[in-house]
Protein backbone atom coordinates (compact mmCIF):
# COMPACT_ATOMS: atom_id res chain seq x y z
CA UNK A 1 0.00 0.00 0.00
CA UNK A 2 1.35 3.26 -0.98
CA UNK A 3 0.33 6.19 1.08
CA UNK A 4 -0.97 9.92 -0.54
CA UNK A 5 -0.83 12.61 1.96
CA UNK A 6 -4.02 14.15 0.18
CA UNK A 7 -6.05 10.86 1.26
CA UNK A 8 -6.57 12.34 4.62
CA UNK A 9 -8.32 15.44 3.68
CA UNK A 10 -11.60 16.35 2.83
CA UNK A 11 -13.32 15.41 -0.50
CA UNK A 12 -12.62 18.43 -3.31
CA UNK A 13 -13.08 18.44 -6.68
CA UNK A 14 -10.70 17.29 -9.58
CA UNK A 15 -9.41 19.15 -12.23
CA UNK A 16 -6.72 18.63 -15.06
CA UNK A 17 -2.81 19.38 -14.66
CA UNK A 18 -0.27 18.55 -17.60
CA UNK A 19 3.51 19.12 -17.94
CA UNK A 20 5.70 19.81 -20.96
CA UNK A 21 8.23 18.10 -19.19
CA UNK A 22 7.02 15.75 -17.48
CA UNK A 23 4.32 12.55 -17.69
CA UNK A 24 2.06 11.30 -15.30
CA UNK A 25 3.76 7.89 -13.98
CA UNK A 26 6.91 8.05 -15.17
CA UNK A 27 10.30 8.67 -14.21
CA UNK A 28 11.37 12.34 -13.60
CA UNK A 29 13.94 13.48 -15.94
CA UNK A 30 16.96 14.85 -15.34
CA UNK A 31 16.32 18.61 -14.79
CA UNK A 32 13.97 17.68 -12.52
CA UNK A 33 16.24 15.42 -9.81
CA UNK A 34 17.98 17.43 -7.39
CA UNK A 35 21.96 18.38 -7.57
CA UNK A 36 21.46 19.83 -3.70
CA UNK A 37 20.29 15.97 -2.64
CA UNK A 38 23.94 14.62 -4.95
CA UNK A 39 21.54 13.12 -7.53
CA UNK A 40 23.68 14.72 -10.21
CA UNK A 41 20.22 16.55 -11.78
CA UNK A 42 19.82 20.28 -11.75
CA UNK A 43 17.13 21.13 -9.55
CA UNK A 44 15.00 22.68 -12.40
CA UNK A 45 11.28 22.65 -11.27
CA UNK A 46 8.85 21.62 -14.53
CA UNK A 47 6.73 23.50 -16.69
CA UNK A 48 2.71 22.87 -15.14
CA UNK A 49 -0.26 24.19 -16.68
CA UNK A 50 -3.54 23.69 -14.95
CA UNK A 51 -7.40 24.03 -16.43
CA UNK A 52 -11.32 22.96 -15.58
CA UNK A 53 -10.75 24.12 -12.05
CA UNK A 54 -13.73 25.22 -9.49
CA UNK A 55 -15.85 28.62 -10.16
CA UNK A 56 -15.33 29.68 -7.30
CA UNK A 57 -11.74 29.57 -7.03
CA UNK A 58 -9.83 32.90 -6.17
CA UNK A 59 -6.32 31.41 -6.01
CA UNK A 60 -3.74 28.60 -6.10
CA UNK A 61 -1.32 26.73 -4.17
CA UNK A 62 1.73 24.86 -6.13
CA UNK A 63 3.34 21.58 -4.39
CA UNK A 64 5.38 18.59 -4.69
CA UNK A 65 6.15 16.04 -1.89
CA UNK A 66 7.69 12.93 -1.60
CA UNK A 67 5.59 10.32 0.22
CA UNK A 68 8.44 7.53 0.44
CA UNK A 69 10.84 9.84 1.80
CA UNK A 70 12.79 8.20 5.03
CA UNK A 71 10.85 10.60 7.73
CA UNK A 72 7.23 9.78 9.14
CA UNK A 73 5.34 12.86 7.05
CA UNK A 74 7.81 12.65 3.90
CA UNK A 75 9.66 15.51 2.29
CA UNK A 76 8.14 18.42 0.70
CA UNK A 77 10.18 19.81 -2.36
CA UNK A 78 8.19 22.77 -3.23
CA UNK A 79 5.78 25.13 -2.45
CA UNK A 80 4.07 28.05 -3.75
CA UNK A 81 1.62 29.93 -2.44
CA UNK A 82 -1.15 33.29 -3.77
CA UNK A 83 -0.88 32.20 -7.47
CA UNK A 84 -3.64 34.48 -8.87
CA UNK A 85 -6.70 33.15 -10.54
CA UNK A 86 -5.61 34.00 -13.50
CA UNK A 87 -2.87 32.52 -13.70
CA UNK A 88 -2.80 28.75 -14.73
CA UNK A 89 0.56 27.52 -15.75
CA UNK A 90 4.15 27.56 -14.09
CA UNK A 91 7.26 27.86 -16.93
CA UNK A 92 10.26 25.73 -16.57
CA UNK A 93 12.51 27.00 -14.20
CA UNK A 94 9.81 29.04 -12.07
CA UNK A 95 11.13 27.41 -9.06
CA UNK A 96 14.52 29.02 -8.78
CA UNK A 97 15.92 31.22 -6.07
CA UNK A 98 15.14 34.06 -7.94
CA UNK A 99 11.30 33.72 -7.55
CA UNK A 100 10.80 35.65 -10.82
CA UNK A 101 9.34 32.71 -12.40
CA UNK A 102 6.46 33.09 -10.14
CA UNK A 103 3.32 35.70 -10.56
CA UNK A 104 3.89 39.04 -8.95
CA UNK A 105 2.16 38.61 -5.23
CA UNK A 106 3.05 34.55 -4.90
CA UNK A 107 6.21 33.61 -2.79
CA UNK A 108 7.88 30.44 -2.10
CA UNK A 109 7.44 28.89 1.22
CA UNK A 110 10.18 27.17 2.42
CA UNK A 111 10.97 23.09 1.63
CA UNK A 112 12.13 20.76 4.17
CA UNK A 113 15.33 21.22 3.05
CA UNK A 114 14.53 25.34 4.53
CA UNK A 115 15.69 26.77 0.65
CA UNK A 116 12.96 28.93 -0.26
CA UNK A 117 12.85 27.10 -4.00
CA UNK A 118 12.19 23.64 -5.30
CA UNK A 119 14.08 21.20 -4.92
CA UNK A 120 14.09 18.09 -7.44
CA UNK A 121 14.20 14.42 -6.83
CA UNK A 122 16.89 13.06 -4.41
CA UNK A 123 16.11 9.67 -2.75
CA UNK A 124 18.80 8.04 -0.59
CA UNK A 125 20.54 5.45 -2.74
CA UNK A 126 19.09 2.20 -2.27
CA UNK A 127 15.53 3.45 -0.96
CA UNK A 128 13.85 2.17 -3.59
CA UNK A 129 11.83 4.01 -5.85
CA UNK A 130 10.22 7.39 -4.62
CA UNK A 131 6.71 9.24 -5.61
CA UNK A 132 6.92 12.64 -6.62
CA UNK A 133 3.72 14.24 -6.20
CA UNK A 134 2.65 17.59 -7.97
CA UNK A 135 -0.62 18.99 -6.96
CA UNK A 136 -2.28 22.11 -7.13
CA UNK A 137 -4.73 23.45 -4.79
CA UNK A 138 -7.44 25.75 -6.21
CA UNK A 139 -8.30 27.56 -3.22
CA UNK A 140 -11.75 29.71 -2.10
CA UNK A 141 -9.70 32.82 -0.36
CA UNK A 142 -7.86 35.27 -2.37
CA UNK A 143 -4.81 34.82 -0.61
CA UNK A 144 -2.99 32.68 2.75
CA UNK A 145 -2.32 34.41 5.62
CA UNK A 146 0.88 32.72 6.12
CA UNK A 147 4.40 33.59 7.38
CA UNK A 148 6.43 33.63 4.49
CA UNK A 149 8.97 31.54 6.37
CA UNK A 150 5.99 28.67 7.31
CA UNK A 151 6.34 25.31 6.58
CA UNK A 152 4.47 23.12 3.46
CA UNK A 153 2.97 20.99 6.57
CA UNK A 154 1.51 24.34 8.19
CA UNK A 155 0.36 25.59 4.84
CA UNK A 156 -1.48 22.51 4.53
CA UNK A 157 -3.31 22.84 7.75
CA UNK A 158 -4.21 26.67 6.81
CA UNK A 159 -5.71 25.39 3.38
CA UNK A 160 -7.91 22.28 5.36
CA UNK A 161 -11.25 23.77 4.97
CA UNK A 162 -10.75 26.03 1.77
CA UNK A 163 -9.83 23.93 -0.59
CA UNK A 164 -12.42 23.57 -3.28
CA UNK A 165 -10.03 21.69 -6.03
CA UNK A 166 -6.67 19.44 -6.23
CA UNK A 167 -5.48 18.14 -9.74
CA UNK A 168 -2.32 15.61 -9.34
CA UNK A 169 0.81 14.80 -11.69
CA UNK A 170 2.78 11.88 -10.21
CA UNK A 171 6.24 10.98 -11.16
CA UNK A 172 9.38 8.94 -9.68
CA UNK A 173 12.39 8.53 -9.19
CA UNK A 174 14.93 5.88 -7.92
CA UNK A 175 18.63 5.59 -7.54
Amino acid sequence: MTWNPYDNLPPAASFSLTSSDLREGEKLAMPQVSDVFGAGGQDVSPQLSWSGFPAGTKSFVVTMVDPEAPTVLGFWHWAVVNIPRNVTQLPTGAGDESGEGIPEGAFHLPNDARSLRYVGAGPPPGSGKHRYIFAVLALEAEKIEIDRGATPAYMMYMVYNGTLGRAFLEGWYER
